[in-house]
């Protein structure tokens, strides 16, 4: 028989969170104080196993929290007038979050996205009443992504009223996931390894810093898409979304990572669909990376050694791709299950990495070399 062993959601204590929240009777007062779930056998070996952050229980997931606060920070230095327009680049989540954000603050909001987006999240955006921008022609340098945000940047120059958020560099970004660590921090007590994925880099810093605060020896595990310049590796064509970049965030926080993994998109799926059939709780391709790392972590560290994942959104967006047998086959997802173990590279520059492969040398690429050099990282330096 499997067994999941779920806790009940506690809240933080008031002391604890930075910022008040917003009146429970109201959609932004959903947001938060999500519950805590330990996968254990069958994913993982029998005895050991990890916790998981159930960010799907948001309205729109991870990115309502960070949404909420940069709306509300702008609104207070008066960088986003009253009722103006709210203009952002968006492969989905931040997008509903900025819906949510719209509705909540009273402004009207543009989603600019590629043809990547999941049919289902632009239904549900229109929906929201954002409206739904679309690209149609990746740039050579910077892909979808860089196409997004000059359209980002027409937008605004055609309304000079309009705010964009700039998620990938606004250290706001980092700010709002604080009471998400202080939440993980009044549930679990003691955490010891976080593996959280890697995109703008917002929540894996805003979670880790605040951790490390409390547990200065905190192990963090990074996790990124191959294709993803991220962590130094060169920009290829990516069907993952949700995590890794083809640009370079400013606010990924490369002092704070132990270790990186780069996971392919047949190894997420294959994680994230044993991560249903075995817990009935998943979500999409972020999810299933993540989910696949830590099931290694709780498998290679000791017994005791407490993890936490990170898991930003849940499956509903991803029936059409991650859970469709035909959109799998047609891409090739369901031909192998991911080895044991990832590969390794000593530096992320040795080799272009198509699998699920490890690294413990986390720089930032866009340093000088002696810089890179001072803050490497190496598996077992004690904290």
């Amino acid at each position: 028989m499997k067994h999941l062993t779920c806790t009940s959601v506690l809240a933080a204590p008031t002391q604890s969170l930075p910022e008040a929240k917003c009146p429970t009777h109201t959609p932004a007062g959903l947001v938060g104080n999500t519950p805590v779930l330990h996968i254990g056998a069958p994913f993982t070996a029998p005895g050991r196993g990890f916790w998981a952050k159930i960010e799907g229980h948001n309205p729109g997931g991870i990115k309502d929290r960070t949404a909420l606060h940069m709306v509300r920070a702008a609104r207070e230095r008066g960088q986003l007038l009253p009722g103006a327009r709210i203009v952002e680049s968006s492969s989905g989540t931040l997008g509903l979050g900025l819906a949510l954000a719209g509705a909540t603050y009273g402004h009207p909001v543009t989603v600019v996205t590629d043809p990547g987006m999941e049919p289902l999240l632009t239904g549900l955006l229109t929906a929201y009443g954002a409206v739904v921008d679309l690209v149609d022609t990746p740039l050579a340098s910077g892909g979808w992504q860089r196409a997004r945000r000059q359209r980002v940047e027409e937008l605004l120059a055609a309304r000079p009223d309009a705010w964009c958020p700039d998620q990938y560099n606004n250290p706001e970004n980092v700010a709002a996931y604080a009471p998400l660590a202080h939440e993980l921090v009044a549930q679990l007590g003691r955490i010891d390894t976080l593996v959280v994925s890697v995109g703008t880099g917002g929540h894996s810093a805003g979670i880790a810093s605040v951790l490390r605060g409390f547990f200065p020896r905190l192990r963090v595990v990074g996790v990124d898409t191959c294709g993803s310049t991220i962590f130094g590796q060169p920009a290829a064509p990516r069907l993952m979304r949700g995590l890794g970049s083809s640009i370079h965030p400013r606010n990924v926080a490369y002092d704070l990572f132990d270790e990186v993994h780069w996971v392919a998109a047949p190894e997420a799926v294959w994680s994230a669909r044993r991560l249903a059939r075995d817990h009935y709780a998943t979500g999409g391709w972020s999810v299933g990376a993540v989910a696949l790392v830590a099931r290694w972590a709780a498998h290679t560290l000791p017994a005791e050694n407490r993890i936490v994942a990170i898991f930003p959104d849940g499956p509903q967006r991803y029936v059409g791709t991650v859970f469709d047998d035909a959109y799998c086959r047609e891409h090739g997802l369901l031909d192998d299950p991911p080895a044991d173990d990832p590969e390794e590279v000593v530096r992320p520059g040795d080799r272009v990495v198509t699998r699920w492969t490890r690294c413990t040398h986390v720089t930032d690429p866009l340093a000088p070399a002696g810089a890179q050099d001072a803050g490497d990282r190496t598996v077992g330096v004690a904290r």
